[in-house]
């Protein structure tokens, strides 16, 4: 498979919709801002470019409850009120954005799972706050959780796993899935103590048939690429201890020095380790199956940067014939 044809990428204008205004810190600019960096590497004419598709209400039941899903409609309908307890607004046509960012992340699993392309970027997803019930820091619904369970009920996988390195804990993958044990999951963040969602503590390893198959590795404010380095070769081994069949990366740009909303100090290159380790290990337990989602930052220089060096990690990284 031709480098440019191995990797896709979604796009699109309803995509970059996703988003609460000028004046909230996850606003429409983030996906320009990626896409502007993309050219000035010229990657972004490697890549398979793909606009987003809006998923089914079917989809969102998989993963969100009817009363949840109704009340995002009505938001989207009245652009009124507050999905969460304060930082995720509803605004006219947020139901119909949010939908495009999760039918994107199932489109690409589903042209992974089926041989079309062997890794994907979807920038504008990852919203891994967002609970079965509500929303949460800035995330309407929960596009990789939804993709987990197709992935179980469709695909049949029964080893999936999840790497989130974004400054925030991924409570909303972590707390659905913390009795799954087909979810492998592995999130290295901001501790708790210092950071939202407060959550993510190291003894949170899982619960009945899955404990043991959940690490959370939280680092104090100011850490860098020294301390994530650290721990991401306790993430590389765990993770591939459990042989995947399938790997999400959550690569928010949130832990790159300078983000307003985090005190971490990581530079690129924490995303080029990771993305290249997860490619790699996908390679081998995986057929190469991995899609990498954007999550948070809220710089929009280290959104660029961050973000293009993962797609730049996942065009060179080497694929098994």
């Amino acid at each position: 498979m031709a480098r440019s044809r191995s990797v896709c990428m979604y796009l699109g204008e309803q995509l970059g919709r996703y988003g609460f205004g000028e004046d909230h810190p996850f606003g429409e600019d983030r996906i320009h801002a990626f896409m502007d960096e993309m050219h000035r590497r010229d990657l972004d004419y490697q890549v398979r470019i793909y606009d987003s598709v809006a998923c089914t209400d079917e989809d969102l039941l998989l993963f969100h409850t009817p009363a949840y899903v109704e009340r995002v409609k009505e938001g989207s309908r009245t652009g009124e009120g507050m999905l969460d307890y304060g930082d995720t607004p509803a605004y006219v046509g947020v139901f119909d954005n949010v939908s495009h960012v999760v039918g994107a992340v199932l489109d690409a699993v589903h042209k992974i799972m089926n041989g079309q392309v062997r890794r994907g970027f979807v920038p504008i997803a990852g919203l891994h706050h967002a609970m079965p019930d509500t929303a949460a820091g800035f995330c309407v619904f929960n596009d990789v959780g939804i993709a987990i369970k197709v992935l179980q009920r469709q695909y049949g996988l029964e080893r999936i796993a999840y790497v989130d390195i974004d400054a925030h804990h991924g409570d909303g993958l972590f707390y659905p899935f913390e009795d799954d044990p087909t979810v492998i999951f592995a999130d290295i963040h901001e501790d708790g103590r210092y950071n939202f969602p407060n959550t993510g503590f190291p003894h949170e390893v899982g619960k009945g048939a899955a404990k043991g198959c959940k690490l959370n590795i939280p680092l104090l404010p100011l850490s860098g690429d020294q301390e994530f380095n650290m721990m991401w070769e306790k993430v590389e081994h765990f993770i591939a201890e459990w042989k995947p069949q399938f790997i999400f990366m959550n690569c928010g740009a949130d832990g790159l020095d300078g983000d307003p909303l985090a005190h971490l100090h990581y530079s690129q290159q924490a995303h080029v380790r990771a993305a290249r380790s997860l490619c790699r290990i996908a390679e081998e337990y995986a057929e190469g199956r991995l899609l990498a989602v954007g999550g948070g930052g809220y710089d929009l220089r280290n959104v660029g940067r961050a973000w293009a060096s993962v797609v730049n990690t996942l065009l060179e990284s080497p694929m098994k014939a």
